[in-house]
């Protein structure tokens, strides 16, 4: 490599002396006499000198710095609970359990469901499931601390990763004589992954291509557009064609990627994903210009949660950002500003004389925009209006162009102490709002009141606070909410079935026959509401109303064991004991823990005196339900009543000592020593079984009997 040397300086004659070591791969697009761009790196990395201390430079020393800040920003959240979509991707995700054959998970979406169906949302993402049943496997179960603790981890690594990543972006791939790759952008690299790490608001890359043009191709954008705009067709030395393999690689990222696509099409069969107007509004505008005016709006708003992340909300749909129908709405100011700053910056990254500061804005674009993509519905229709999660790489980007732009000021300014505690302020401010965000992730709860000051026009935020609410046993609470969710959703069925079960429990059956009905009449395949219409219309006496709702609900989901279970009690109410039973046996049979209706098969068969029948149904649901402790007693009963007094004790023993203060336990145990003589033993158990319930009316009577007939027994003694 020939060197050019600075005769009568020192200092220069040094640093020239270190550069012969230098093999490197950056190409100098400058004008003749200009230092390489090696040199102008090092001398704009050195800028950030004041921001970033020399002590914390060396490569283990940084790697330790990020990591333990990325531990420090979201450690809070590691013992936190299951919340929202938590329970569908893991909690109930068959996919995860053992007995699901691996090779489902490839044909299954996210959340476990067929990616063929017609209800899939077709997010497919085989590995992050497969990870999943491997934590699950490791953990032992579903335990949401080792979720937390992987996760936690996976940031923390690849935030230390990135400062390798960032190091090369930065500062190109330069290497000594001995083929050791040097880090040219120590200081901007670490404040990269610093700011990385410290972004509260943290999906897939497509960037190989553009580093592999730009950073080993070496292209030069500059001359390319120049040769463009001059309509000069020998692009043959814009360096593109330059680089040896190139094109071959180009080919083999094309190939690859064309044959992903055509995997996950075949996979995932033909149909888009079905969405509702309430997960993307603008998507079902019908005008062309309020789509792109709201889509785009929709981009500034995730460039402002990068660029100022405290608005953070678990959901964004269902009104919480009103779609903008005209051009004279104030908020087409906030999409102007982006284009305008999104403009500049690719005119810097094209027509900058500045090679070095090409390629950073271009890489640094890049990161940002390309793995946005999927997500702006350019291509397709998405079913969020805003998703934080679809900004976790593109942060990287935006923490790209930011050192970047801290570099660019530094070396404009004298005020170098007021930009560092202006980078300082940042991370401080960004590692504060991680802390208090991973607080508001450890529960249900937090998470869903977080929302209400960010989005209070969103129906779903106000439907998970009652719900919630509801799981606690607020139910006068959960219905304010859910009146209100239904008020600025007037359409939002889940939440009318909701409140419609409240009012059915509260015996307000009107009312929730109300709600009800419209959720049906909203979406008439909705199977839940059908089912819980035909609870209260059993309830309001309305029988045959009720066993249409009940067979409208099997109709639209055919695998529906509590349906078949309340059809059941509706056929048992009516004395139609031969469909009841098998509405119970399909009940069982879909769902053969279903410990409910094996229950009311024994008991009805009980009552109405088939005690074989009764008990070799007994047997059968114990033999599947082993622990379940109303099985036992209430084949116990029947036991007792065929006079099997010993295998009846030995159940009823069983059924206490799982449920000790069980009155009726204790009730029905001393009937049968009552029956069988045991009388001291069943006086015991009379008695714990009336202090447990003093007001047991058949056991004080029994009872009654008992100490009569003691008396008797005493005074014949006597």
């Amino acid at each position: 490599m020939i060197v050019s040397r600075a005769l009568g300086d020192p200092r220069k004659e040094q640093s020239t002396q270190v550069s012969t070591f230098w093999v490197s791969s950056q190409h100098n697009a400058g004008a003749r006499g200009r230092r390489p761009a090696v040199f102008r790196m090092a001398e704009w990395d050195a800028d950030l000198d004041h921001i970033i201390p020399s002590s914390i430079l060396p490569p283990l020393w940084a790697k330790l710095l990020v990591g333990f800040v990325s531990l420090v920003c979201f450690a809070r959240s590691y013992d936190g609970d299951f919340v929202f979509d938590d329970s569908e991707a893991i909690v109930n995700n068959k996919d995860l359990r053992a007995e699901t054959p691996l090779g489902d998970l490839w044909h299954h979406d996210f959340w476990g469901n067929q990616l063929s169906s017609n209800t899939s949302h077709k997010s497919y993402r085989p590995l992050t499931v497969l990870v999943f049943r491997m934590n699950c496997y490791l953990s032992g179960g579903f335990h949401p601390l080792s979720f937390h603790v992987v996760n936690i981890l996976l940031h923390s690594g690849i935030s230390i990763l990135l400062v390798d990543v960032f190091s090369v972006l930065f500062g190109g791939l330069q290497y000594t004589s001995k083929g050791r790759r040097l880090n040219l952008a120590p200081r901007s690299s670490l404040l990269a992954a610093l700011l990385f790490a410290v972004h509260p608001v943290h999906t897939e890359c497509g960037l190989n291509a553009v580093f592999d043009i730009l950073v080993i191709g070496k292209l030069n954008v500059l001359e390319l557009v120049r040769k463009v705009l001059h309509k000069d067709r020998s692009l043959e030395n814009t360096g593109v064609l330059r680089t040896e393999g190139l094109l071959f690689r180009m080919s083999l990222l094309a190939l690859g990627g064309t044959g992903v696509l055509y995997v996950r099409w075949k996979i995932m069969g033909t149909g888009p994903p079905t969405f509702t107007e309430v997960d993307n509004p603008a998507s079902f505008a019908s005008s062309m210009l309020v789509r792109a005016i709201n889509y785009n709006y929709y981009y500034s708003l995730n460039a402002w949660l990068l660029l100022c992340p405290w608005w953070l909300c678990f959901d964004w749909s269902m009104g919480c950002i009103p779609l903008i129908k005209s051009v004279g709405d104030w908020r087409v100011i906030a999409l102007a500003a982006l284009w305008f700053c999104l403009i500049g910056l690719i005119c810097q990254a094209l027509c900058s004389e500045d090679s070095h500061k090409r390629r950073i804005l271009t890489l640094g674009l890049g990161l940002l925009i390309i793995p946005f993509l999927p997500a702006s519905n350019l291509f397709f229709r998405v079913g969020f209006v805003v998703a934080e999660r679809v900004l976790y790489l593109p942060s990287a980007g935006y923490c790209m162009l930011l050192t970047f732009g801290f570099g660019v000021l530094s070396k404009h300014t004298k005020k170098k102490k007021l930009i560092a505690a202006f980078v300082l302020g940042i991370l401080f401010i960004n590692t504060l709002r991680c802390v208090i965000r991973s607080g508001e992730w450890r529960n249900e709860e937090q998470l869903f009141r977080s929302a209400l000051s960010v989005c209070p026009l969103n129906a779903k935020v106000h439907y998970n606070v009652g719900k919630n609410l509801a799981d606690k046993g607020n139910q006068t609470a959960a219905i304010r909410y859910y009146r209100e969710a239904v008020r600025l959703n007037p359409k939002y069925v889940h939440a009318m079935n909701n409140l419609g079960n409240i009012l059915k429990e509260r015996n307000e059956l009107q009312e929730a026959e109300e709600l009800l009905s419209l959720a049906v009449q909203i979406q008439p395949d909705f199977a839940a509401a059908w089912m819980n219409l035909g609870i209260v219309q059993n309830s309001l006496k309305r029988f045959q109303a009720a066993e249409q709702s009940y067979r409208t609900a099997i109709k639209h989901r055919r695998k529906y064991p509590d349906c078949y279970y309340n059809l059941g009690r509706l056929y048992a109410d009516l004395n139609r004991h031969v469909d009841a039973l098998n509405a119970w046996r399909n009940a069982t049979v879909l769902k053969p823990e279903h410990s409910l209706a094996w229950n009311n098969m024994i008991i009805l068969l009980d009552n109405t005196g088939n005690l074989a029948q009764a008990e070799a149904v007994g047997r059968e649901a114990l033999e599947l339900i082993p622990n379940d402790h109303s099985l036992m007693f209430s084949l116990a009963n029947v036991l007792g009543k065929s006079q099997k007094y010993k295998e009846s004790e030995a159940l009823f023993l069983k059924a206490i000592k799982a449920h000790p203060n069980t009155a009726s336990y204790h009730g029905n145990l001393a009937v049968l020593y009552h029956r069988w003589g045991h009388l001291d033993l069943a006086k015991k158990h009379y008695e714990i079984s009336l202090r447990l319930d003093p007001m047991a009316s058949g056991t004080k009577e029994n009872y009654g009997l008992l100490r009569r007939k003691l008396e008797q027994m005493q005074k014949k003694n006597v």
